[in-house]
This record gives structure tokens, sequence and C-alpha cells, in this order.
């Protein structure tokens, strides 16, 4: 998924950009409001960060003009020291679909992002998750395979409905950690060894490989056979 960072001050931007990065994002940067506008039309994103207070163009301004006169309805999460009410109302008139105030947590913005990214492509008003012959259903949290029912402990049911919400997406082993033990994060082999618990239940039949290990990044589901060394 993409996702640009319209910030002008060099080390948020340089933290967001990292922590995005190590999260399976593809990220661009743009450090003021001109060249951000340029940048948000010119190419497709699935959000935009968005500083308030930037050169050459404000982010109301930016953010009024992309839904106004652009007509790109792309999830807009907005940046501000700034904290009066009237500040972030002004936010969400001109388009902003959620607001932070600096300083932040960069795992509150990560948490954000996802939601924001979920809404937009219709993430959250399904009740069920489906990819090649899997399916999971959000209720019951029941996880079948081809109609073979999977029992699955909580940590690699987790796993599976993060990876299932974006097939595809690569997600960083940092990400998914963060994702399903919060803040203790775990030893450096539990994630690995958690994967590797959940590939053998999808496969305990013989059928094709759906997780993917993307060497020095992280995981993804992808539909065939895969090199899940």
């Amino acid at each position: 998924m993409k996702v640009l960072i319209v910030e002008d001050d060099p080390a948020i931007a340089a933290n967001l950009y990292d922590y995005l990065e190590a999260s399976g994002y593809e990220v661009d940067r743009a450090s003021n409001g001109q060249t951000g506008l340029k940048m948000a039309v010119s190419d497709s994103w699935d959000a935009i960060l968005l500083d308030l207070s930037l050169p050459r163009m404000d982010g109301l301004t930016l953010c009024r003009k992309l839904r106004e006169e652009a007509h790109r309805d792309t999830p807009v999460l907005m940046l501000t020291a700034k904290d009066a009410l009237d500040d972030k109302l002004a936010g969400f008139v001109h388009g902003a679909d959620d607001y932070l105030v600096k300083p932040f947590s960069l795992k509150e913005v990560g948490a954000r992002l996802g939601a924001l990214i979920k809404r937009y492509r219709g993430g959250v008003a399904t009740n069920e998750l489906r990819f090649a012959d899997v399916r999971l259903d959000l209720t019951t949290l029941a996880v079948e395979r081809a109609g073979r029912v999977i029992r699955l402990q909580p940590k690699c049911l987790h796993l599976l409905r993060i990876l299932m919400q974006s097939p595809g997406r690569v997600f960083g082993r940092t990400e998914l950690e963060t994702e399903v033990w919060g803040d203790e994060l775990p030893g450096s082999d539990t994630l690995r060894a958690h994967i590797y618990t959940l590939r053998k239940a999808l496969t305990q039949r013989g059928e094709a490989e759906l997780i993917e290990t993307v060497h020095g990044l992280g995981y993804r589901l992808v539909a065939g056979d895969t090199d899940a060394s």
C-alpha cells in the first residue's frame, strides 16, 4: 500500500517514513504544500499523512483542493501541533478524515492509518474475509479451507486475519509483532514459530502454500505455490 507524507519538519518526516516503510508500506514524501498537492493528484495513494502548517500552501488549503478541485477521496490523516477544537473542526470541514496532535506515537499513527485504509477499501462492513479457498468468519472466528475446519490458537488466528485483510501486501515483521503482541514484543523467533504453525495448519492436507516469506521484509498472502522458506 502506498502512503504520501506531506510534512516540512525533516525529523518528523524521517521518523514517519522509516516507521511506515518498516511496516511494509510504500512511502514517498513532500516537504511543502504545493509539491504535496501535485504528488497527491498525480498518483494513486491509499492514504495521505498531512501536516497542517506547511510552506507554500497550508494543509487545510491542500485538503480542500484535493477534495473540491481534484475530486480525490484518498483518506487524509491530518497531523498538527494545534489541539484547539476549532482547529480540529476546520480540518474535518476541509476534508480530513482523522486528526492527530503532535507529539504523537508512531504506533497510533500506524493504527489510525490502518483503520482509515480499511474503511476506504470497505473492509469494515464485511463480516468475513476470503482468500483463495480460505474463509475467516469475523463474527465467530471460524476458519475453513475448502470446507475443512481449521482450529487455530489465538495468536495464529490474529496473524491470519491481518494477512487476509490485505492479500498481496507485505507486512513487516515489526508491524505484525506490534499488531499481535502489542507493547510486549516477543522474542526474535516467536513470530517465525507462529507463522510456521499457521502454515502447517493451512496445508495439513497438502493444500497449496499461501503465506510467502519476503526475505528481509516480512510476510504476505499469495495465491498458488510459493517458496515459503
